[in-house]
């Protein structure tokens, strides 16, 4: 015997044998389809018997093995049926020649036979006959079942007659010699009259007969047979059929104690058959099978018990078996049959490493030379055996062989289609699944070059067959799973490949369906690049959107009641990896920044990168890049727009590597950090871009709130000048600008201003309002520096009289006697002074201009913009005030005011005063003008911390004080305008002050005349008896800033002192 059946099976051995071939011409889908019926009936209750028997259907079945039907009964074909089509009478006896010469092929152990005859109609088929069955066509033919039943119950016939003629044979007859074909010469010149030959031939009937009892359904007798013809065969060491004796043995036990079958198919069509009426009948006979192959008796369960070897003896039995086959060079393929049926057994017994052994012996069995089509069957059992006892790894390896042998070189016709089907199947074992999710959780399993090496080979045989979509998904799978351990070499050739392949296929997310059912997932390129971070950008300072604090009050209080709830509280500490704190806007460009990083050896272009999202309607923006070879981390900005509002998740992003297009989930990126996911996207704003009239500004300015700056704008101006700012005010976005509102502040700067630094008026603008989109409005802001004009009196040389041009005054006039500064005229602090000593410091002021403008949807929901605007303004010195005193004038309620001015300007400078002659200056020229000015009552202005604005000590009041004096104090400088509020003195203000002294007349309840004069003048007053009356008010401050006022009253000349305020 040379072909083996890998699909034995031990309790096969008590099935009957019965091949199913065509005759002639018929149709492979006919064919299969009446064998698939035959094939059905696969256990039959003996009529008037309660045995069953067991059929094993072979379409095709070598006739050498044939010859092996007497030293195992289950290998020798006792059932013939063919199928044939016949068209017409003429047909009919040619087709019957050939069931006849079909019949000869195992004419020596058939036992009966049938012919199945499909199409033909006549006469002919009107003749009753046993052994043929005629049929319309393949469609009609519903008694095919009923007749295997009918055929199976003449073998059980024939069966049971051969049973009892060997059984009931005497010891006194002369028993035939059994033997296998290339025993047959080995016996030539034997003596059969002696007594080991006789021996032999009981031994080997005793074990056939054991067969043919096991065949016909009784356990029993088969058990007691067996075990004569090992005593008898031990005997006379005749090994070959000892193995055959105790195999048969083992069968037996097998079958009693594993009723379910070990080969899997097979016994679950076992469980099928037999009947409660079956079992009950078997009950009453001793000796007799159930369906299940147990006999419910008492007596007869013990006698089986003590003849049936228990399971560890069953592979012990086998073990012998198999070694006494293993001394006979033609019974290789009993020796691997019997191999394979004790692995099955194992395995059942959940013994792998015992199996591993018996499987390991029938590898290394040496058969003939073996087709390819016998090895591929012979790898895929041994696959399929290894499989079964846990041996994963090892199955791959034998169903890997086999795929490999489908593409033999040697095969006229390589069997692609069938090498990837099993390629496939050996991924399992190789620890290795054709999913990516599976590769991205935790370690990498199994190994790795064996994994390469099986993946390169899938997609190879996918070339083969001629499918590149199966190519592309094969070699994006290798690239992605794999990338880790391949060398830089090995990056450029599969990179090569793959781009060669998504040429004329690209690689997408859809998934691939096989023809037998298997679908391969999407495989997305989310190592390329790699992706370490993922953060969602806020919008830029100047865009992003503010709630009115009128507005976000209300919704946090019809939240809860409460100011704290815990409960609200960790809720928000759940809800922080996912939410995030700040708002997008409908219809502004959106940004997502990742850190990536190119980890092949070569540029990596990535292509048609962008957002995935849900949520909202949301338009991506696709960008291109090209990351360097090994960049390390590189910032990509994905962007996009939002369309409409609510809760936007951003789930991931699509990419376009190698022609393959991908979509990556955050969800499968392990390791990756992020901000959070979803973020709320508010209703449209409009957007204002400004420009102005005023360069934009190199000096970037920091306020100390952390609120950027959207456009710095500087300008250059003197110390007293003023110049308009002119602001365009453009609506850039899609919504209409309805609410402006402008604020400023000045930052940044240690300067004192004297005066408003900026002032505008609003309304002028908000007439333009709404603005359109596109349209522009004109916002005017006007820039005053005022700063302190003075000057610290020895940064320039002391001016003599002689050198002194005084202007409104005449060269004779006796005041130039006093023009010479005095040393009380010097600044009140020195410390201040000294920082302003360098009368060429150019001084730099700094401010900042808000504008809260918004419109649109967004401005129903409560929602503003803010844009701000940098002013840098570099202030350089015009005049100073080097020094200043005063000179009385004619008259007590008027001085002179004495101030030597200063042109630190590189320019020619006119000054003017009021009622007073123009002043010329040259750049660096300093002369002395006299003002004439009007005393001034001080009254008004705070005296004490209780009066106006409460300040902290006494010299930030006497500071406060004197500014709010200087500020009555001015000279008109032609465009400019100087204030000598910073240079004012307490001497000069003490002479620039009214007398303390009030006091008026009135003359018949009528005021005459009312004038302040000095306390001297008291006793030189007129006073007149008749209704006339003298009011005098007298207003000094003690030293502590006390404030005491006398009034005194005087009628007809005479002075009473009344009170004391």
């Amino acid at each position: 015997m040379s072909v083996p059946d890998y699909m034995q099976c031990a309790e096969d051995h008590q099935t009957l044998l019965v091949v199913v071939q065509p005759i002639g011409i018929v149709p492979e889908e006919s064919f299969f389809r009446i064998y698939k019926r035959i094939s059905a009936v696969s256990q039959v209750n003996v009529r008037d018997s309660q045995r069953v028997l067991y059929i094993r259907y072979r379409h095709h079945y070598p006739p050498e093995n044939n010859e092996w039907g007497d030293f195992q009964t289950h290998r020798k074909v006792v059932g013939l049926i063919t199928i044939t089509e016949c068209s017409s009478a003429k047909e009919w006896p040619q087709t019957f020649e050939k069931f006849h010469l079909h019949k000869e092929m195992y004419g020596s152990t058939l036992y009966d036979s049938r012919l199945f005859v499909f199409g033909l109609q006549g006469e002919i088929t009107e003749q009753p006959r046993t052994d043929v069955a005629f049929y319309p066509s393949y469609n009609e033919c519903e008694t095919v079942e009923k007749r295997i039943e009918d055929f199976i119950e003449s073998l059980f016939i024939v069966l049971e007659s051969k049973r009892l003629d060997r059984a009931t044979d005497k010891s006194g007859d002369k028993i035939p010699l059994l033997c296998v074909p290339f025993e047959k010469k080995d016996f030539v010149g034997l003596d059969t009259d002696s007594r080991h030959y006789k021996k032999r031939c009981q031994g080997r009937m005793r074990k056939h007969v054991g067969d043919l009892c096991l065949q016909a359904g009784m356990l029993q007798d088969s058990l007691v047979h067996y075990h004569m013809a090992v005593e008898l065969l031990r005997s006379v060491n005749d090994f070959l059929w000892l193995g055959a004796a105790l195999e048969g043995l083992c069968s037996a036990s097998v079958i009693y104690h594993y009723p379910g079958g070990t080969g899997g198919k097979v016994g679950s069509r076992r469980a099928q058959g037999g009947s409660l009426s079956a079992e009950a009948g078997n009950r009453h006979r001793p000796g007799a099978l159930t369906s299940n192959g147990i006999n419910a008796d008492t007596s007869a369960e013990i006698g089986r018990a003590k003849n049936c070897l228990s399971p560890e003896d069953i592979i012990e039995k086998y073990k012998e078996a198999i070694s006494y086959y293993g001394k006979y060079k033609n019974a290789g393929v009993i020796e691997l049959e019997a191999c394979v049926k004790a692995v099955r057994v194992l395995a059942m017994q959940k013994r792998s490493m015992e199996a591993s052994e018996f499987l390991q012996n029938a590898v290394y069995i040496n058969l003939r030379q073996l087709s390819e089509e016998e090895k591929i069957q012979r790898y895929s059992i041994l696959s399929e055996l290894y499989e079964r006892i846990g041996f994963h790894r090892k199955s791959a390896f034998f169903k890997r062989i086999a795929a490999m042998q489908c593409a033999a070189p040697s095969i006229p016709e390589p069997g692609w289609r069938a090498c990837y089907k099993l390629l496939l199947e050996t991924l399992p074992g190789y620890s290795l699944s054709l999913d990516p999710q599976d590769f991205s959780k935790g370690t990498h399993r199994g190994w790795a070059a064996v994994q390469m090496r099986l993946l390169h080979e899938l997609v190879y045989a996918s070339r083969r067959m001629g499918n590149p979509a199966l190519c592309v998904r094969h070699l994006s799978f290798l690239l992605q799973t794999m990338l880790d351990f391949l060398s830089d070499q090995e990056k450029k050739d599969v990179t090569q490949s793959l781009e060669s392949y998504t040429a004329k296929c690209p690689g997408t997310m859809e998934v691939i369906t096989l023809p037998d059912g298997l679908k391969l997932p999407p495989v997305p390129f989310t190592k390329l690049p790699i992706v370490k971070s993922v953060k969602l950008l806020n919008l830029p300072t100047s865009l992003r959107p503010h709630k009115m604090k009128s507005l976000l009050g209300q919704n946090v209080s019809t939240k809860s009641p409460f100011i704290y709830s815990p409960i609200i509280a960790h809720s928000r500490g759940e809800e922080r990896n996912k939410k995030i704190d700040f708002q997008w806007v409908q219809g502004d460009v959106c940004e997502v920044q990742l850190m990536v990083y190119n980890p092949m050896p070569f540029e990596l272009r990535v292509e048609n990168m962008g957002l995935l999202t849900t949520g909202v309607e949301f338009e991506s923006l696709p960008a291109a890049l090209s990351l360097p070879a090994e960049s390390g981390l590189y910032p990509v900005t994905l962007v996009g727009v939002p369309q409409t509002t609510g809760q936007i998740t951003v789930n991931g992003y699509h990419t376009s590597v190698f022609g393959v297009f991908s979509d990556c989930l955050l969800d499968n990126l392990p390791g990756v950090k992020t901000n959070g996911c979803t973020v709320e996207v508010i209703p449209a704003l409009p957007r204002l871009q400004i420009s102005t009239s005023l360069p934009r500004s190199a000096h970037t300015l920091q306020p100390s709130s952390g609120d950027e700056i959207s456009t710095n704008v500087s300008v250059q101006l003197y110390n007293g000048e003023t110049q308009q700012l002119i602001i365009k005010l453009e609506n850039i976005g899609t919504e209409l600008l309805e609410k402006l509102e402008v604020t400023a502040k000045t930052v940044n700067t240690k300067e004192k201003l004297y005066g408003d630094f900026l002032t505008w008026n609003l309304e002028d603008t908000l007439c333009q309002f709404p603005l359109k989109p596109g349209k522009i409005a004109t916002f005017i802001v006007n820039i005053k520096v005022k700063l302190d004009f003075s000057c610290q009196e020895n940064l320039l040389q002391d001016l003599s009289d002689d050198g002194i041009s005084v202007s409104g005054l005449p060269l004779s006039s006796p005041f130039r006697q006093v023009v010479k500064p005095r040393v009380e005229t010097k600044p009140l602090n020195p410390q201040e002074s000294s920082k302003v000593g360098d009368f060429s410091h150019v001084k730099t002021l700094e401010a900042i201009l808000n504008f809260k403008y918004s419109g649109g949807p967004g401005h129903a929901e409560g929602y503003y913009r803010n844009l701000a605007l940098g002013l840098h303004v570099e202030a350089e010195p015009s005049v100073f005030f080097t020094r200043i005193s005063t000179l009385p004038a004619t008259s007590t309620r008027q001085c002179h005011l004495l101030l030597d001015v200063f042109n630190s300007t590189e320019h020619e400078l006119t000054i003017s005063a009021r009622n007073n002659e123009d002043l010329i200056l040259h750049s660096g020229e300093c002369q002395r003008m006299a003002i004439q000015v009007d005393k001034f009552n001080f009254e008004s202005f705070p005296e004490s911390p209780t009066d106006g604005a409460q300040l902290a000590n006494a010299k930030q009041l006497e500071e406060e004080r004197q500014q709010a004096r200087g500020l009555e104090i001015n000279s008109k400088l032609d465009i400019w305008e100087a204030s000598v509020e910073g240079v004012l003195n307490q001497l000069v203000l003490e002479h620039l002050q009214l007398a303390p002294l009030q006091w008026g007349e009135w003359c018949q309840n009528r005021l005459m005349i009312f004038f302040r004069e000095s306390t001297e003048a008291l006793g030189h007053g007129m006073f007149y008896p008749q209704h006339f009356y003298v009011s005098c008010k007298f207003q000094i401050k003690s030293p502590g800033h006390q404030q005491i006022v006398i009034k005194a009253f005087a009628f007809k000349a005479n002075l009473t002192l009344c009170s004391i305020f």
